[in-house]
């Protein structure tokens, strides 16, 4: 706020106007709300909230809009430990529990019905009468901040949190009971063109990345060597392709769906089918996915998932932490591909990557290669030279683990199509301009949360059934997520009537 309206003397009215504008809103809610029996609960609730929320949004500089409420109903314990600290808990104790205690403890005096009317009437009258006189007073200051400055509403606390919520409930809850519609009911797998052909299945590993900006390859010309395995491969590199979203929850089901960016929703999201229910209608392909990071947000819901963020399954976790690395998705693979001869496979492995903001623990000791290292989730209390480091560490141990995975492919070129696509849900501020993390709103967030880390490894048999000199040419374009729908038809050379070849990154003619 203060960047936009500087302590200036033509601002300071304004300033003050504003402080009353919200304080006036605050009291409107409070008095429709303020009845016997909820009165202190919502009051109290609403201080605990705002606690949290303002250190979010202090510490971190993020904003609680309704795609951050999802993402934080749909956050594991886990990931919620990642986020604990000191400094949180005496914002809690201090800006929650403290206030709340004293509300608690406060006797409301009882009064009437008639005169609880009167009193709330003249109390409307009077918040409404200081935001209409504070709003004309300084007119032009306001339409600069309404038209202007949008993001700035984002900030105020607890006026959009609440909001949000609102927002969040209508957009999830209030269309009545949730029909899944079917989609790509046509779909079928392409025969062979003649009976010389050597049917080999496809054999697809698809890896979901977390939190992987795209600046921060050096496969798109970043200072340090964080791709040294990924160069010596023979890689299609996507250096400008645009995420869905800016959190995981919101990124994952929308890079799946049938959806552009543009038309994409929560609901649409969960009452529409996907690109994985579309290539199980094939009755051919068979689907599998893993997961070492929160779930699927929903993508998997009707197929085979298996969890590897715990031992139970991951047999490649850090005693002391506890903490499951990404290459422990890759272990048993071979014998579930054995298992199915003549089937067309899609693995999809989803990664705990660069999940903030404990970067630190992302990766074992020996990746640490990047130093000095932040080692502690109080991000703002490291340099942005030691966030970095940290978060180049994690993207290193990527690279590891995404060459292991086409290291693994390749023992199946002989028998399979085998191919390796990678894309990042969404990419990760660190520290530029004071902002940490992710989930701002798409319209205010920066490059760092929106450009991600992508690229696609082919293997011999599907190479010669594409054009590789047309695809080195794209591989500068402007891609999104929306265009990963297409391509995973044209891989498995799935025929249905949803299929667009121009948004197919791979066979596209242009």
């Amino acid at each position: 706020m203060i960047n936009v309206y500087p302590l200036e003397s033509e601002n300071i009215g304004f300033l003050i106007s504003l402080a009353i504008v919200i304080f006036s809103f605050i009291a409107i809610i409070l008095s429709l709300i303020s009845f016997k029996y909820i009165q202190k609960p919502f009051i109290i609730f609403i201080f605990i909230i705002s606690s949290l929320s303002s250190y979010f949004m202090n510490t971190y500089n993020i904003v609680i809009d309704d795609t951050m409420i999802q993402n934080i109903l749909q956050t594991n314990m886990s990931e919620s430990m990642d986020l604990l600290s000191m400094k949180q808990l005496l914002y809690f104790i201090i800006l929650g529990l403290i206030p709340s205690y004293f509300i608690y403890k406060t006797t409301f005096i009882e009064q009437s019905l008639r005169t609880q009317i009167l009193s709330r009437l003249k109390l409307l009258v009077v918040a409404i009468l200081l935001i209409v006189v504070s709003i004309f007073a300084f007119s032009k200051h306001y339409t600069s901040f309404f038209r202007e400055h949008k993001p700035l509403r984002y900030t105020v606390n607890p006026v959009y949190w609440i909001y949000s919520i609102g927002n969040y409930v209508n957009k999830t809850f209030n269309s009545g009971p949730i029909v899944l519609k079917k989609i790509g009911l046509d779909a079928t797998i392409k025969p062979l063109d003649s009976k010389e052909e050597v049917d080999h299945p496809e054999l697809i590993i698809m890896v979901v990345g977390e939190a992987s900006r795209s600046d921060h390859f050096s496969l798109n010309g970043y200072e340090k060597q964080t791709n040294p395995l990924l160069e010596k491969q023979d890689i299609f590199n996507f250096s400008n392709m645009s995420s869905c979203g800016t959190t995981t929850a919101h990124s994952v089901p929308c890079m799946f769906s049938f959806f552009d960016k543009s038309e994409y929703s929560y609901k649409k999201g969960i009452s529409t089918e996907n690109i994985l229910d579309v290539l199980n209608h094939t009755k051919n392909i068979e689907i599998l996915w893993r997961d070492n990071n929160s779930d699927s947000k929903g993508v998997a819901t009707r197929l085979t998932f298996e969890d590897y963020k715990s031992a139970k399954n991951n047999t490649i976790c850090d005693k002391q932490s506890g903490e499951c690395r990404d290459e422990g998705m890759l272990v048993g693979l071979d014998t579930y591909i054995n298992e199915r001869k003549g089937k067309d496979i899609l693995i999809v492995l989803h990664q705990m990557g660069n999940h903030g903001p404990a970067y630190y623990k992302r990766y074992p000791k020996e990746f640490e290669k990047f130093t000095p290292v932040c080692k502690t989730n109080q991000l703002e209390e490291c340099t942005q030279e030691e966030i970095s480091n940290a978060y180049d560490n994690a993207l290193l141990y990527s690279d590891y683990f995404l060459n292991k995975t086409i290291e693994f492919l390749k023992q199946y070129n002989d028998t399979h199509e085998t191919a390796l696509i990678y894309m990042s849900d969404h990419g990760e501020s660190l520290g530029e301009n004071g902002v940490y993390l992710h989930g701002l709103p798409y319209i205010m967030a920066p490059d760092a949360q929106t450009k991600v880390g992508s690229f696609i490894w082919l293997g011999d048999e599907i190479k010669t059934d594409i054009d590789t000199n047309k695809l080195k040419k794209r591989l500068s374009n402007n891609y999104s997520q929306d265009n990963l729908f297409h391509t995973l038809l044209g891989l498995f050379e799935v025929e249905t009537e949803l299929y667009d070849k121009s948004k197919d990154i791979i066979n596209s003619n242009e």
